[in-house]
């Protein structure tokens, strides 16, 4: 049985996010950590501060201790550190937005990102930038804010918080792709995409592909 470690800084994507992983990956031990600070603080100081940096690397190397075969961080706010992180962890580190950026990068070049909290945006518009650099490839961003959405889902209102990000989709235009900088809007990614009728991608489900390649082949490796 494979053994993943995950990272949350939401409780909505804890309460979500392994059950999608169980159901898409058979045979599986899930343990779970929540830290509502990293995404939190940064949320209100504007920036992902040194000590936040240093309270993630504890937090994952305690994952790595776990004997897990990978270790998954759900936030995408965390995925710049994620990425300097890799390096000292000696099992597969993934950031949830990884797969999500890359993909959105291969579909087109104007890209609209919606965005819950306001510090997803920076390392989201900076994650899809690094990936149209390694394919020489140029992009043109329009970001949607949805604060109050954010504020909706922190108070427990889901359908509120649902509400307002699809009413913002109505207004995305001559795009070629949205992407959903927070896990938390996996569950309406379908109803955006009938809004805008163009591709939709949120991260929980292309990151549990690129989990479900990664154990596959730890276990053929490992025969």
């Amino acid at each position: 049985m494979k053994e993943v470690a995950l990272i949350h800084t939401v409780k909505l994507v804890l309460e979500t996010f392994g059950e999608k992983v169980k159901t898409a990956i058979k045979d599986i031990k899930i343990t779970n950590t929540l830290d509502e600070y990293l995404a939190a603080d940064p949320a209100e100081r504007g920036e992902f501060t040194i000590k936040n940096m240093n309270r993630l690397f504890k937090i994952i190397k305690c994952a790595e201790m776990t004997d897990a075969d990978a270790i998954v961080v759900t936030c995408s706010t965390l995925s710049p550190t994620v990425e300097l992180v890799k390096p000292f962890i000696n099992v597969p580190l993934i950031a949830i937005d990884e797969a999500m950026l890359k993909k959105a990068v291969e579909i087109g070049s104007n890209i609209a990102v919606i965005a819950t909290a306001e510090s997803t945006i920076i390392p989201t518009t900076q994650g899809l930038y690094r990936e149209a650099a390694k394919s020489n490839k140029k992009i043109q961003l329009s970001i949607i804010r949805c604060p109050d959405a954010y504020a909706a889902m922190k108070s427990g209102d889901i359908a509120w918080h649902n509400e307002i990000i699809m009413k913002k989709a109505c207004c995305i235009k001559d795009q070629d792709v949205v992407v959903l900088a927070q896990a938390s809007m996996a569950e309406i990614e379908e109803d955006i995409a009938k809004i805008c009728q163009i591709p939709v991608l949120s991260s929980p489900k292309l990151c549990i592909e690129q989990l479900k390649s990664i154990l596959t082949d730890s276990k053929t490796n490992n025969k």
